[in-house]
């Protein structure tokens, strides 16, 4: 008696891992305290909106929101810059120049060494 076994091997289960940069609140929460560790005495004004900047280009609008907000809860951001910022970059559309988010990346790299939410870890 013959048996039709399938030829295929069973495989066996592959494990998930969880992006470092996962969104959601967890990520959100890394970015926040990322950002409060960069800016300790608060975010200057001259480097607001090339920070917004730099965080469009890795969450979505809400969470860039978001993240806003709970700066300016903790106090490294005033509402006025928030509000400021947005209306900004909402209605004129422009960013800031290449030299600007470069010094903001600049600082934040030099201010919280390996902390940076965004970098893939190994």
């Amino acid at each position: 008696m013959s048996t039709n076994q399938d030829p295929v091997a069973p495989t066996a289960p592959t494990r998930q891992t969880v992006p470092v940069t996962e969104p959601g609140p967890g990520l959100l929460t890394r970015v926040v305290a990322w950002l409060r560790k960069g800016y300790p005495s608060g975010v200057p004004e001259h480097d607001y909106i090339a920070l917004l900047a730099l965080l469009r280009r890795r969450l979505t609008d809400d969470e860039v929101a978001e993240v806003s907000q709970q700066l300016v809860s903790g106090g490294t951001m005033t509402a006025g810059q928030v509000d400021i910022g947005v209306k900004i970059t909402k209605v004129t559309g422009e960013l800031p120049s290449d030299a600007d988010i470069q010094r903001v990346r600049d600082h934040l790299a030099t201010a919280t060494e390996h902390d940076d939410p965004f970098r893939e870890h190994p």
